[in-house]
């Protein structure tokens, strides 16, 4: 198989795993949001939720995080160069936090399936900004091969924490009026 197949590959797994990584956390909103309505309007919803997160967690999301790693090793292996470049270091540490996200994702999804409400609507909007930085820091890295404006890249990431916490406490007063 050639170099640009898996690269395209692997590209194709990356966003169809950060699509779950977006939607399971707006499901888990939903979910909260649910339980505050009468039992006769929850349930069916609390149950349909419940069938919409195992199958996104199942068949899209973790299918997509096992295929987007293994065309990513494959990569590496066809350019074992990279591992010595050091915005790879960064790219992998931003991997490591992502399957951090991931399983923390997990956790959480077990609980909601569970029953085992632990989040408030919007803690879960805040936690589901985790993977938009995490994306942001990646395709930065990825695109521009760069390492020497760490520094500006850091600001911009602040930054853009910092904007999407706006939004989501704009959102909550829109939602409030």
């Amino acid at each position: 198989m050639s170099y640009l197949y898996i690269k395209s590959l692997h590209l194709i797994f990356v966003i169809t795993w950060f699509a779950g990584l977006f939607y399971i956390p707006r499901l888990f909103i939903y979910h909260i949001e649910a339980l505050e309505k009468p039992s006769n309007q929850r349930d069916p919803v609390v149950k349909q939720l419940k069938l919409m997160a195992n199958r996104l967690w199942f068949i899209i999301t973790w299918p997509s995080a096992i295929l987007a790693t293994l065309f990513a090793v494959w990569l590496l292996v066809l350019n074992p160069g990279w591992l010595q470049a050091g915005w790879m270091h960064f790219k992998l540490g931003f991997v490591v936090l992502l399957f951090l996200y991931h399983f923390k994702n997990h956790q959480i999804y077990k609980q909601f399936q569970r029953d085992e409400i632990k989040w408030t609507s919007n803690q879960m909007r805040i936690w589901n900004e985790g993977a938009t930085i995490i994306l942001f820091a990646v395709v930065f890295l990825v695109i521009t091969k760069s390492t020497e404006h760490w520094i500006y890249g850091t600001f911009g990431l602040i930054g853009l924490a910092v904007l999407l916490m706006l939004g989501i406490k704009l959102y909550k007063r829109i939602r409030k009026e």
